[in-house]
């Protein structure tokens, strides 16, 4: 038996009156011409629709779009042709208002496409697979649940108006009793339904947006590290700036503990790549190390259990990481440094121009080699100084239109002046992350991590 053929009609006339006769045959004429063609539920207009009758695929709003276009009204009624409880219609500029009629739930399905602004359905018709009256407003909530983007008004009896009252608690835009129905009446409300669609759809978005920015600060604060400097007599600072628009972390890492024997270990390291696999990969490693470390590991023992761990939790085998570590001693004059393919931190003294600390024992990035080995360099750190190490999306950003990177000379040479003005700890960090951002000409493409560790008298 083939499926009913859902009927539609545009009558167009002014609020309260009828509108010219040609104008009303030409609605009608368009409206049944969807109705014969009426596809199932997508993005575009039926094919009979006129032209000013379709909206773009990607239509993000019902209410929206119905501020620019004519709008349109799907009757969801059990016998409309029997019942003619639609009248005359039209929108607050004086373009008709577009009616659709569906008999029942299934053929409504059909006719929501994006170009339907507003629902008026009969609270008596059935719910789908429902034949008793456990649930009142069942079919309320089924349209909801199909059309949870358009606006919907309820139609009751002038004995049934609590029920009403109790579907816009659901859910409904309004309520509206079928006897009491005029053109001037129903032309408002959905407008007005429309309209409180719209309010509602952009107060919940900023709602989820404000819930949205809170969980994505907790996570920061989750991901990013405390340092663990009690007892410690040297001052932290760090900076860190994703390379992915409106990403929380990137595949940079870095961390600073002190253990009970008073040692501060440092560490900075990259995860190759810049999406959301290798952002996790670096806090798994962050937190690996920090574990390690606390468990007594230092130097090449802790890179090797480290690459260990790299190697069964990255995602395939091409996936390596840099690292650069350094344990500084109690008394704060000396330090241990181990690199694994990873820039040299950057040294300065008061008296001294800031230099880079040795790189000649290099060791490769964790990952590439199964063997490898790192050795551990001591450094003479002085009685007053300030280590700043960092990661390569500090020195790979390019310089004006010259399309050389910055490289690590132009970054010591930058740093050397910035201290020279007398910047220091975060504000130091501050304004070079900045500087090489605008010499960049915009935001840089490669994460950014940089922490400082300073030791005054």
């Amino acid at each position: 038996m083939p499926a009913p053929v859902p009927r539609q009609r545009a009558i167009p006339a002014a609020e309260g009156g009828q509108a010219p006769a040609a104008a009303q045959h030409e609605g009608s004429a368009q409206d049944s011409s969807a109705a014969r063609t009426a596809a199932p539920r997508t993005a575009t207009a039926p094919s009979g629709s006129s032209a000013t009758d379709r909206t773009a695929d990607t239509a993000p709003d019902r209410a929206e779009t119905a501020a620019h276009t004519n709008l349109t009204l799907l009757l969801i009624e059990d016998d409309p042709g029997g019942s003619p409880i639609v009248p005359d219609l039209l929108d607050q500029s004086g373009k008709p208002i577009r009616v659709r009629t569906a008999r029942n739930l299934t053929e409504a399905e059909r006719l929501l496409t994006d170009d339907v602004h507003c629902i008026l359905l009969d609270l008596a018709l059935p719910a789908p697979g429902r034949t008793g009256d456990d649930d009142e407003l069942a079919v309320l909530k089924h349209v909801l649940e199909i059309a949870p983007r358009h606006a919907v008004l309820a139609l009751t009896g002038a004995d049934d108006t609590e029920r009403g009252a109790e579907a816009v608690r659901v859910g409904a835009q309004d309520y509206l009793v079928r006897d009491e129905l005029d053109g001037r009446l129903l032309s408002r409300a959905i407008r007005y339904a429309v309209e409180r669609k719209r309010s509602d759809s952009a107060e919940r978005r900023l709602a989820e947006g404000r819930v949205r920015a809170q969980e994505n600060r907790r996570l920061e604060r989750g991901l990013l590290p405390t340092p663990l400097l009690d007892g410690s007599p040297l001052r932290f600072a760090a900076r860190y700036r994703p390379g992915r628009s409106r990403a929380l972390l990137g595949g940079d890492f870095y961390d600073v503990v002190r253990t009970p024997d008073g040692t501060v270990h440092a560490m900075i390291g990259d995860v190759c790549g810049h999406g959301p696999d290798e952002a996790a990969l670096g806090v798994e490693l962050r937190i690996a190390w920090r574990a390690l470390t606390l468990a007594g590991l230092c130097g090449d023992q802790l890179l090797g259990t480290l690459q260990q761990v790299l190697e069964h939790e990255r995602p395939d085998d091409e996936i390596f990481a840099t690292l650069c570590t350094v344990d500084i001693a109690p008394d704060g004059r000396r330090a241990g440094l181990c690199l694994a393919g990873h820039p040299s931190p950057l040294l300065a003294r008061p008296g001294m121009p800031a230099r880079l600390l040795p790189y000649d024992n290099n060791g490769p990035a964790l990952g590439l080699l199964p063997s490898a080995r790192w050795p551990r360099m001591q450094v003479e750190l002085g009685a007053e100084w300030s280590l700043m190490l960092y990661t390569d999306g500090l020195i790979e950003g390019r310089v004006g239109d010259t399309g050389e990177r910055l490289g690590q000379e132009g970054m010591v040479d930058m740093i050397r002046r910035q201290l020279s003005e007398g910047l220091s700890g975060e504000q130091l960090l501050r304004t070079a992350v900045n500087e090489v951002r605008d010499l960049n000409g915009g935001e840089l493409t490669d994460d950014v991590a940089v922490l400082l560790l300073d030791r005054g008298l």
